[in-house]
């Protein structure tokens, strides 16, 4: 077979930021996707073309002329590599424009929506260290650099614990240093790779699905909790128990320390039990009230909780929906989507009733106890799928919402769930949302029976594309004949 040949476009400068972090330039008429950690706006560059289709063009760079003044030195040594943190060549100051521009992008060109002005986004006091939770992957074949492989050499050791490549499910990049997580999540991973290639323990091998070491997630709460959960393949407590006493005893700061035995052919452990080893079952968050006036809220977060990564800034963006939701103590508040009932909670003691409504059901449960050990005794809790869930009878039956507040997962909220909003009819609609696309999507469907009022991003993820926006709406005011 023939090689297709290569198709190099010369001396383009790139042009901005697209959806989902991706960099575009154009070339006759075609627009151009690079990825973002690859290049930066103003970098001029020549492009190799890896996909072409009607109306776009992929590519990859292939040589600089010149590099962006926007540019600054990556602080994270696995940059470029790593999947997470692509803009730490940007400032951040840069990233928080280029995110508030995605936002106004999506609303106006995808929703076609009329807005007023957008609030400035409001960026994350902290840009290192700021999440509570990573998960990282054991496995027996490591991602190696180019230098690596063209010495030929015997590759001494060939295990890794830290991230999968991006678009490589086999491959992952063993980690020296991550700027995700404080203190002691570096010390916990390598304690743990440590403690594995000294006792001979086997990585896992994503390709023949065999191995001991699977997976760890390391949780940590600002009240100083500390959570690890090992994953192992299969059940051996005389390689597990001396593993996890020897991390406890490494790793005193730990308070509560998990395992699960996952046997499957995937990563995925919600649906397996979680066995305690040591310390307490859970971890808690701790949050400011809405209401300066009321205690701090503790919110209980278990092995398979939902909580929001950026603690501190998790609080921002709640206190912006409580703030836009603006109750006065009498109004009945639907909350969709409501999880572990963070944000339920958060607003209950600023309104008459809260219902919030989820498709977990281990997440109401959850939400139910956060209700308990905050003394708040005027929220209810439902799990179901809400398509189904949110109908004519439940709105009958549990009162016509004054206000609901939605914060639904990426891909948005399903259209009968829209309809519903409109039946429901409720004065205001706060829109809380991670994906602005879906986001504009929805709010396009709202459109003829609900005013844009306020529109606030927010970022959550520094380094990232990622972008979390709250949008009030309310409820048209129908003129009379």
């Amino acid at each position: 077979m023939r090689r297709k040949k290569q198709v190099i476009i010369p001396n383009l400068t790139i042009e901005g930021v697209a959806a989902e972090g991706k960099c575009i330039t154009r070339y006759e008429d075609k627009v151009i996707f690079v990825d973002g950690k690859l290049v930066a706006p103003q970098d001029v560059v020549d492009l190799k073309v890896t996909r072409k289709r009607k109306n776009y063009i992929e590519a990859i760079p292939v040589q600089f002329h010149e590099y962006s003044p926007l540019r600054i030195e990556p602080f994270c040594s696995h940059f470029g590599t790593c999947g997470g943190c692509k803009w730490q060549h940007l400032p951040y100051e840069q990233q928080l424009q280029f995110k508030q521009q995605q936002i106004i992008d999506n609303l106006e060109r995808i929703g076609k929506l009329d807005l007023p002005e957008v609030k400035p986004i409001l960026g994350s006091a902290h840009t290192q260290y700021y999440r509570n939770k990573l998960e990282f992957t054991f496995s027996n074949r490591r991602w190696m650099t180019k230098e690596e492989i063209a010495t030929e050499e015997k590759i001494q050791d060939p295990n890794a614990l830290g991230f999968h490549i991006p678009k490589r499910f086999d491959k992952i990049l063993d980690i020296d240093h991550c700027y995700l997580q404080p203190d002691p999540s570096n010390k916990i991973r390598l304690t743990l790779k440590k403690y594995a290639v000294d006792n001979e323990l086997t990585f896992f091998d994503q390709k023949n699905n065999e191995g001991f070491l699977r997976n760890v997630v390391i949780r940590n709460a600002n009240s100083g909790d500390l959570m690890v959960i090992m994953i192992f393949f299969y059940d051996d407590q005389n390689l597990i128990v001396p593993l996890l006493e020897h991390l406890h005893s490494e790793v005193p700061e730990i308070t509560s320390l998990q395992y699960i035995i996952n046997p499957k052919q995937n990563d995925a452990y919600q649906d397996l039990p979680v066995k305690l080893f040591a310390g307490e079952p859970h971890i808690t968050e701790t949050m400011p009230s809405l209401d300066e006036g009321k205690p701090t809220l503790k919110f209980r977060v278990g092995a398979k909780s939902f909580y929001q990564t950026n603690a501190s800034q998790a609080y921002e963006l709640y206190k912006v929906a409580g703030e836009m939701a603006d109750l006065k103590g009498n109004e009945v508040v639907y909350d969709l989507y409501t999880g572990t009932g963070t944000i339920a909670n958060f607003i209950a003691h600023k309104a008459k009733k809260v219902i919030g409504l989820e498709y977990v059901p281990m997440a109401i449960e959850n939400a139910k106890v956060n209700s308990e050990i905050n003394s708040i005794n005027n929220t209810s809790f439902f799990a179901g799928d809400i398509q189904h869930l949110l109908d004519e009878e439940f709105v009958e039956l549990h009162g016509h919402p004054n206000v609901i507040i939605t914060d639904p997962p990426r891909s948005g909220m399903h259209a009968d769930v829209v309809d519903m909003l409109k039946k429901a009819s409720p004065d205001k609609i706060v829109y809380v949302s991670c994906n602005p696309a879906t986001q504009a999507r929805d709010l396009a469907m709202l459109a003829d029976e609900y005013d844009i009022i306020a529109v606030q991003p927010v970022d959550m993820f520094p380094h990232t594309h990622h972008v979390e926006n709250v949008v009030l709406l309310e409820r048209k005011v129908l003129a009379t004949s």
